[in-house]
């Protein structure tokens, strides 16, 4: 059996499953991701979506996982046995400090369903379960509430706001920063 510290692991859920990107996902996430409603939610995505930018991204994910321990996870629908690219889930460490952040982007046909907290709350029970990390942290746009409303459901507590924090879309923006630690109250789904 491989050592999910040494690979990323599969992780499962009722409805998901949660795995490595692949080079053949490049496509997928370009049309996803490169949806502007859903990159003008990130901090991190460009829009528009450059040609053989989602080629580039996954092909630095195994030595990212391995050397860093950021690993970046394909959420995918799972029904029957099939696989749907709906969006993507990653836990970035802080191996120095034992603790990690995630972050999460579902394509917009996607969103709604519940996809986002069942993905995040499998990533934070890999995190503390299998990594023993002390603490997981999130930040989100201040002008994205619904992923606020995400964090809120793993049973994560807001920690405040940084007010003009970082430049988005050539604009100051405020982060709203959530956290939790192992011993935190979490819903069953995040255990």
């Amino acid at each position: 059996m491989d050592d999910p510290l040494l690979n990323l692991p599969t992780l499962q859920t009722p409805r998901l499953a949660l795995r490595y990107f692949r080079v053949t996902d490049a496509a997928r996430v370009q049309l996803l991701a490169g949806d502007f409603r859903v990159a003008q939610m990130t901090v991190a995505i460009p829009h528009p979506y450059p040609d053989g930018a989602a080629e580039a991204w996954i092909a630095t994910h195994d030595n990212l996982w391995r050397e860093q321990g950021v690993g970046t996870w394909a959420i995918c629908r799972a029904p029957e046995g099939a696989e749907e690219l709906v969006g993507c889930v990653s836990l970035i460490t802080n191996r120095k400090h034992n603790r990690a952040d995630f972050g999460y982007w579902i394509g917009v046909d996607y969103w709604n369903h519940g996809y986002c907290t069942e993905a995040a709350a499998a990533v934070m029970a890999f995190g503390f379960n299998t990594m023993k990390l002390a603490r997981i942290g999130a930040v989100h746009l201040a002008s994205n509430p619904a992923s606020g409303r995400v964090m809120q459901k793993l049973g994560m507590t807001c920690e405040g706001t940084q007010r003009h924090y970082i430049l988005h879309r050539g604009e100051s923006s405020d982060v709203v920063n959530y956290g939790i630690l192992p011993s935190d109250p979490r819903p069953a789904s995040a255990r």
